[in-house]
């Protein structure tokens, strides 16, 4: 086996693969390998908020991370199944006095685009809240997708 160098968390603590140990292709983000050798207006490129979506009994919930996009920079839109997120974040004006050390913050704009499975209730039923730089939607499943308990009813014993 090569001497592959695999990275972690973002492109810290490169990591040789052992003898027998795996690479895992399907993580790898060339783009946020990148990212450190990027500079100037490639990095307003670079916003790309993380999502975590997952299935209730009652419906989908998603949560993103948008830390400084305000509540009139986000756009949500359903479409038949399809749920679309957009948002911006605007750098701040920079001054010809200003000297930057690091610059590690992502701006721009982003868009992401999900294909939501038959039964999601798309319609007026869909709520959206922004708290402390988390975006979280839910999106309920029609009524009749819903599971349902069914009641057993015992009936009476019979008479000899």
């Amino acid at each position: 086996m090569s001497n592959v160098v695999v990275r972690r968390n973002g492109g810290e603590s490169p990591q040789v693969p052992t003898e027998g140990q795996q690479i895992q292709w399907v993580h790898w983000d060339p783009f946020r390998q990148m990212a450190p050798y990027l500079t100037g207006e490639e990095q307003l490129a670079r916003l790309t908020p993380d999502f975590e979506i997952k299935e209730t009994k009652d419906g989908f919930v998603f949560k993103a991370d948008v830390p400084g996009i305000k509540e009139k920079d986000l756009e949500i839109t359903m479409t038949g199944n399809r749920l679309s997120i957009s948002g911006k974040r605007e750098a701040e004006k920079e001054e010809s006095s200003d000297s930057y050390y690091a610059r590690e913050c992502s701006y721009g704009s982003f868009t992401r685009v999900f294909t939501l499975p038959e039964g999601t209730d798309g319609n007026e039923n869909i709520r959206a809240e922004l708290t402390q730089g988390v975006l979280t939607l839910h999106l309920p499943k029609r009524p009749e997708l819903q599971p349902k308990r069914i009641e057993v009813k015992v009936g009476d014993k019979a008479k000899s």
